[in-house]
């Protein structure tokens, strides 16, 4: 697929998310992000301040994650986390939705639990993360299907802290079970340039990762001719 590294990058939300990143350590990935001209960070709540005014100028978004990652947490206190995250300057809302629940055959429920953090939001993008690994195919239609109902403008694989992330196979099952006004990203497991175009050529349209570098640079240097199709290889991060 032909498509330039500012393209890319523009479908790149670069996660700051591991618990033990230091202050150091997120600068460092801030800093990446400004330089690569990415779309979006993804990073910790408690960071989110902190991203807005580093990042202030560099035209990078900042979103932030909701009920992350084990999707648990209370209605009332994913819409809480969402007013806060609002108030710090975020603008994109990844949510992990109730697994169990879902699980459970409670779609009524995990679509209730959506549509909260939807009107919190207040027109704020907002993704749901459906956790791929744990649930059937059918699960992951009904997840998909409660999000749309629910308003949600994004579907997504994983957090990325689960054991599994995005494969081919959930992500054509995921494209199936929405609209088009519905939007899909992928997460974890986005390590490689080509992962990231076969996924591309998939309907995919935003991707989670924090190998932004690698993929990037990997794909200056296709296009300088320095490397050839189909050739890059997958790294472990």
């Amino acid at each position: 697929m032909n498509v330039s590294v500012s393209q890319v990058a523009a479908m790149i939300d670069h996660a700051i998310l591991k618990p033990e990143l230091t202050r150091t350590q997120v600068d460092a990935d801030l800093a990446l992000a400004a330089a690569y001209k990415i779309f979006c960070v993804c990073v910790r709540p408690s960071d989110i301040s902190h991203a807005v005014s580093t990042l202030e100028g560099s035209g990078v978004a900042v979103g932030t994650v909701i009920g992350f990652p084990h999707g648990t947490t209370s209605t009332t206190a994913k819409v809480a986390e969402v007013i806060q995250g609002i108030a710090d300057g975020a603008v994109e809302f990844d949510m992990v939705l109730n697994i169990g629940w879902l699980r459970s055959g409670m779609v009524a429920e995990v679509e209730a639990d959506i549509r909260a953090v939807v009107e919190a939001a207040h027109g704020s993008l907002v993704k749901v993360i459906l956790e791929t690994a744990y649930l059937s195919d059918d699960e992951i239609v009904q997840g998909c299907r409660a999000a749309e109902a629910a308003g949600a403008d994004f579907v997504k694989t994983a957090t990325g802290f689960a054991g599994g992330g995005a494969t081919v196979p959930h992500l054509k099952l995921m494209r199936a079970s929405v609209s088009d006004a519905v939007q899909v990203k992928a997460s974890g497991g986005v390590r490689s340039l080509d992962t990231l175009l076969e996924m591309l050529a998939l309907g995919v349209t935003r991707f989670g990762t924090s190998a932004t570098a690698t993929i990037l640079d990997d794909l200056a240097k296709r296009d300088a001719g320095e490397i050839g199709p189909g050739v890059i290889d997958e790294r472990s991060y």
